[in-house]
């Protein structure tokens, strides 16, 4: 893995939950909180998907304009932004953690992260 450099992005943050049966309105209620934290603290762009095909497996994504950015989001949360994101994960399937996953931008990735040939 190669750490991107500040100013790469924008970056697309992609994070897969398994929820229990019987708490999705719990889950979409919580993640509709998650939402409004992700917006205050730069997101421009903000996705709460559930798959049809396996209505257990909901993806968030969620994008900033640069990966300094999205690593000031970790130092933006609140004690009330941590209960809200717990209300959340409360609903996972026991034993599961959701799934997270980094994503810069290819044509704005900086020198330094791209692959060498």
């Amino acid at each position: 893995m190669v750490e991107p450099a500040p100013e790469d992005g924008p970056v697309q943050v992609r994070i897969e939950y398994r929820i229990r049966t019987g708490v999705d309105d719990n889950f979409v209620d919580a993640m509709e909180e998650v939402r409004l934290i992700r917006l205050r603290d730069g997101a421009f762009r903000w996705e709460l998907f559930c798959d049809p095909a396996d209505p257990r497996r909901y993806v968030e994504t969620y994008e900033v304009a640069s990966w300094a950015e999205h690593l000031r989001q970790h130092e933006r949360a609140t004690v009330a932004d941590q209960e809200v994101e717990s209300r959340a994960l409360a609903c996972q399937e026991p034993g599961k953690s959701p799934v997270v996953e980094h994503l810069v931008s290819a044509r704005f990735l900086s020198a330094s992260t791209s692959k060498s040939e």
